[in-house]
């Protein structure tokens, strides 16, 4: 069997947990990092099995800062022969930049407050949701070798459209860390009149701050590139505690219970992830001959909240047109199904026994 071989440049947490995750499963992977002795490390620690760009890897990651992605991702272009992704958290500028079939933008919602490889962990994306944002018409083949290696590594693949992943992040991972650097120096600048503040933190406070802990070095890039979405986020964060702020001061116990009340709702109607084969349907999909359609169908998935267990690309007895077999939760096949057949699909539903 020919070993499957990748490239990761930017050997930090992330890239290093790629190099160690990979290589658990079997991989060959060449690794380059731009700080001094880091490759080096990286080679002793397991991480990689080689320094350097590996012009026949079948896949590179870029893992380096978000400022620096679409250089890396050219590079990456002009040196391998296999298809190039990023684990980037910001999206829609560097799909628009880089039109290349061969590269399809991604992001791991993963992560860790621990810093650079020594916080590398194999097992980081087990249970994790990766984005993929492929460009309008990326080819089937290669959007499906690329969703193919992320579900290898154990997470669950969205694919979203760059902008909406932008908007969406910029809600559910650029805020909460901002808000909670501001959690932290308000609680901190109290600290040095009541000594006792920080002792008292606990339970809750702990949980809403502990991504504070993490590199702060990303987040000026991060704030840079996204600073748009993230600026609505902020002002619909800054309106809702306004709307706290006045149902406190009118001590309207009722308004303050609903509202309290619907957030435990939300809280709890979280998604989770598939786990229970007895709770599953596979859904069939043959892929139309036009370019983009497997991409386009995980991402009405992602649009309708439909959870994918699992998936791959079959041959068609219809000649050589594959087909798209998924599965996913029970409770989502109606709406997956009549989704696929407004947008011209032809959907087949087969109970899991």
């Amino acid at each position: 069997m020919v070993q499957k071989r990748a490239n990761i440049f930017g050997l930090g947490l992330i890239g290093g947990s790629l190099g160690l995750a990979l290589s658990s499963r079997g991989w060959h992977v060449t690794g380059s990092d731009s700080e001094s002795g880091r490759e080096q490390e990286a080679l002793s620690l397991g991480v990689i099995g080689a320094v350097g760009v590996d012009s026949d890897a079948s896949i590179t990651f870029v893992a380096t800062p978000v400022s620096s992605i679409a250089e890396q991702v050219r590079k990456a272009l002009a040196q391998t022969s296999g298809l190039v992704t990023d684990v980037g958290g910001v999206k829609a500028h560097l799909v628009g930049e880089i039109n290349d079939p061969r590269f399809i933008g991604g992001h791991p919602m993963a992560g860790s407050e621990l810093v650079g490889l020594a916080g590398a962990d194999a097992k980081l994306f087990e249970g994790a949701v990766w984005v993929l944002t492929p460009s309008v018409g990326i080819e089937d083949a290669n959007f499906a070798k690329v969703a193919n290696v992320v579900t290898e590594l154990g997470s669950e693949i969205v694919v979203l459209d760059p902008q909406r992943h932008d908007q969406l992040v910029a809600i559910v991972s650029h805020l909460p860390h901002l808000t909670a650097a501001a959690l932290m120096a308000l609680a901190s600048d109290r600290s040095e009149e009541h000594v006792a503040v920080l002792r008292l933190a606990a339970g809750g406070f702990r949980d809403m701050t502990r991504v504070a802990s993490g590199h702060p070095a990303i987040w000026i890039d991060i704030c840079r590139e996204n600073r748009e979405a993230i600026i609505v986020a902020l002002d619909g964060l800054i309106d809702g505690l306004g709307q706290m702020k006045r149902i406190v001061e009118d001590g309207d116990a009722k308004e303050l219970m609903n509202r309290l009340q619907q957030s435990r709702i939300a809280r709890s109607n979280l998604p989770s992830r598939v786990r229970d084969l007895m709770d599953v349907v596979e859904v069939r999909v043959p892929i139309p001959d036009r370019s983009g359609a497997a991409a386009e169908i995980f991402t009405l998935a992602a649009e309708l909240g439909v959870n994918i267990a699992n998936f791959e690309v079959a041959h068609s007895v219809e000649g050589d047109r594959g087909i798209l077999v998924l599965v996913v939760d029970q409770s989502s096949q109606d709406i997956f199904r009549g989704g696929l057949i407004a947008r011209g699909f032809r959907p087949t539903l087969q109970q899991i026994s």
